[in-house]
């Protein structure tokens, strides 16, 4: 078949039904970009909606200015900061408004950090940055066995800074009806090996906030008194961009001295589609140097401290379109609104007889709730359920110590509006309605995989 033939071809039955395309190998020949457009479209399709993935924390609506502009600048590559001035420009403005917001001391156009691909690239450079910094503390002694306190709620990523750059792993158990890490429990697991202790703003299990001053309060008074003095990094992935709107008046940020470093997910609550994240710093000497490369095989002196290389910088050119287009009161709104959507909808499943509230989207517009009781059906079985109507709502147990406890997680994010929620807890009503008439729906309801 010619390439004309490919443009020619008058409807799906045509060309497309006769002729599927390779799976596993390149094709032999080209074909019409209309047909290969229309292979991919139609494939997506089986996708879920990104719009009712409850799932997940990841932005899945922003303007259709900012897609514009994003579109606009897939081709520059953000490394080229000679090549493209400007878009190094704006790179550099977006931090210096994440650290002014975390309250960073000095003045904000001297921020340190960097833009990354999301927090998981953020947290490996923190990580990185700690633990170069407590080995040039070690002062010649045996710096072979760093370790990294954290709870066992975080995000898997810390995991595998861990495993990747031979770090100890030690991890604070949680409890039933306990999910976030105590300040006794960090207390009784730092020593002279730690690097760093990590405090989440906003965990992924419920969206609640760990106790980040009375954390660092804490190991003030241990340094005081003579024991290790261990510095702390916030993982603000979720909450970086909420609790600075919704509670400004909270102090967990660069306002305590014992903060040193900060990751956040503007492809999160940040309102910009993926990936975009940031790691800033309380100063320029919590950033080793020696962690720093400069290079100039691009036509100038380039600093960068970063583990990916080329990338676009399309997702930057999203973030500052956000800051510019919403700024302070218009983060302070959507997160209002998402926050009373959250609180709405956590509330009327508060009042169904099968369920119970972990976390009910205050802190977050997130929230997590159990099954109460009985009833004779799982949250798999609600989650499978829900997803043959269209939501993706994940069941999920929770973490070390914790296990037995078996939740399902609402995300709300920009684009879900109040009547989406209204409509997700009519199908909630419904589908409990069929559990107590079908029962479960099998095997599936019986075990979570590991």
């Amino acid at each position: 078949m010619s390439f004309d033939d490919d443009v020619l071809a008058p409807a799906y039955t045509a060309r497309l039904g006769t002729n599927p395309v390779p799976a596993t190998t390149l094709p032999a020949s080209e074909m019409a970009p209309q047909a290969a457009y229309r292979f991919i479209h139609d494939e997506l399709m089986l996708d879920g909606s990104s719009r009712l993935n409850l799932a997940t924390f990841v932005t899945t609506w922003m303007d259709p200015e900012a897609g514009q502009l994003m579109a606009e600048t897939f081709d520059k590559n953000l490394i080229d900061k000679d090549e493209y001035p400007q878009t190094a420009a704006i790179e550099s403005r977006c931090v210096s408004m994440v650290a002014d917001l975390f309250h960073a001391p000095g003045e904000a156009k001297d921020a340190t950090g960097v833009s990354t691909i999301g927090s998981s690239e953020a947290v490996m450079l923190a990580g990185l940055a700690m633990k170069w910094r407590w080995r040039a503390r070690r002062g010649g002694q045996d710096t072979s066995r760093p370790n990294l306190i954290m709870g066992s709620n975080v995000q898997v990523v810390w995991e595998k800074f861990c495993r990747y750059f031979d770090v100890d792993p030690v991890y604070l158990p949680m409890a039933d009806g306990r999910y976030v890490v105590t300040p006794q429990q960090v207390l009784d697991a730092v020593d002279e090996n730690t690097i760093g202790v990590v405090a989440i703003l906003g965990t992924t299990y419920t969206g609640e906030l760990e106790p980040v001053a009375a954390i660092t309060s804490a190991l003030d008074t241990l340094a005081a008194n003579g024991g290790p003095d261990v510095p702390v990094h916030v993982d603000a992935a979720s909450g970086g961009f909420v609790v600075p709107f919704l509670s400004p008046e909270l102090e967990w940020d660069f306002r305590l001295e014992r903060v040193v470093s900060i990751n956040v997910s503007g492809h999160k609550y940040g309102l910009t589609y993926p990936g975009i994240g940031f790691v800033v710093w309380r100063g320029k000497e919590h950033l080793p140097e020696e962690l720093v490369f400069h290079v100039n095989y691009l036509g100038g002196d380039m600093p960068t401290f970063t583990l990916n290389f080329s990338r676009p910088g399309n997702q930057v050119i999203g973030q500052y379109y956000n800051f510019l287009r919403l700024g302070r009161d218009g983060y302070t709104r959507i997160m209002e609104t998402l926050r009373d959507t959250a609180v709405w909808l956590s509330g009327r499943i508060a009042s169904m007889p099968e369920f119970a509230l972990l976390s009910d989207g205050n802190a977050l517009p997130v929230f997590a709730f159990q099954i109460a009781g009985d009833p004779g059906f799982t949250v798999l079985d609600v989650s499978h359920e829900l997803r043959a109507r269209g939501w993706q709502v994940p069941a999920y147990t929770m973490p070390d110590d914790a296990t037995d406890v078996a939740v399902l997680r609402v995300v709300v994010r920009e684009g879900f509006s109040g009547d989406l929620a209204r409509m997700l807890y009519d199908d909630l009503l419904a589908v409990v309605q069929v559990l107590y008439t079908r029962g479960p729906t099998g095997s599936q309801s019986t075990h979570f995989a590991h």
